[in-house]
């Protein structure tokens, strides 16, 4: 997995709500963005960071390890979660969490096809229904993406969750979701009645 690095200022938290809404409203005034860092038995830190050092994080299809950088001390996490303003898609607040080599960690990966289906080759169509994958495994074995060969893959047939295997993660999705299908095109039903008379 690719890393990126991302340098943000700690902040404290006022302790009336009212006192830590204006603080945040002036953060993001200001081209700042409020983020927490939190992990398995470390403390919280709330912290700062601009608008331009998320944009490589958020606007991409890649999954990142993020060195984070907190007022010169840094430490390995993931982007958890993120929330966008509803009507300007601004970015509001990212959750952090904290990585370390002994704790396993859950993970949207992306998936990839590769291959030219059999029921492409007689006139399907290929959908790819699950674009990314909730997989569980220490953080330096999760790929950039799972790679799933479709070449076998005939008309009208699914791959479905369960039966995909990567070595040393477990996929957390539901085992009879399907992940992508090779759908029967009106041409390649005409040709399988044509055949079939």
């Amino acid at each position: 997995m690719k890393s990126i690095e991302i340098k943000g200022t700690a902040r404290t938290i006022a302790e009336r709500s009212s006192e830590q809404a204006r603080a945040l409203k002036a953060i993001r005034k200001n081209n700042g963005v409020p983020c927490v860092l939190y992990g398995k038995g470390v403390e919280t830190i709330h912290f700062t960071v601009t608008n331009d050092e998320l944009r490589n994080l958020v606007y991409t299809p890649h999954i990142y390890v993020v060195d984070l950088i907190i007022d010169g001390k840094k430490v390995n996490a993931i982007m958890k979660d993120i929330q966008f303003h509803p009507v300007k898609d601004t970015i509001l607040h990212v959750d952090f969490y904290q990585i370390d080599e002994t704790n396993p960690i859950v993970m949207e990966v992306p998936v990839q096809l590769e291959g030219l289906a059999e029921g492409v080759k007689a006139g399907g169509k290929l959908s790819l229904q699950m674009r990314k994958l909730k997989v569980k495994a220490l953080y330096n074995v999760i790929p950039e993406r799972l790679v799933i060969n479709v070449s076998h893959l005939g008309l009208g047939k699914t791959i479905k969750v369960g039966e995909l295997n990567f070595e040393g993660l477990e996929i957390l999705n539901a085992k009879d979701a399907v992940v992508c299908a090779v759908k029967l095109t009106r041409a390649a039903r005409g040709a399988a009645a044509a055949a079939g008379n």
